[in-house]
């Protein structure tokens, strides 16, 4: 995981890349709330999981209406 110095010049790099203006005091909470996201992430990632445990959902799409507004054909 990334120490607060490293954070604090990533949340500075990208407020100046993206034209931010980010005052001082702004910009170390922002470190601070992302620094606590990566840790948060990093537990999740160390959860011991296998595919099963979290199985996707299968898209079944709803049947495309009928350019006849419902009438069968003849």
């Amino acid at each position: 995981m990334m120490d607060e110095t490293t954070i604090a010049s990533y949340v500075e790099g990208a407020a100046a890349v993206l034209g931010l203006p980010l005052p001082p005091d702004r910009a170390a909470r922002v470190a601070a709330h992302l620094q606590r996201t990566a840790a948060m992430a990093a537990l999740l990632d160390a959860a011991p999981l296998a595919p099963h445990d979290e199985p996707a959902e299968i898209y079944c799409p709803a049947a495309f209406p009928s350019s006849n507004g419902g009438r069968e054909h003849p």
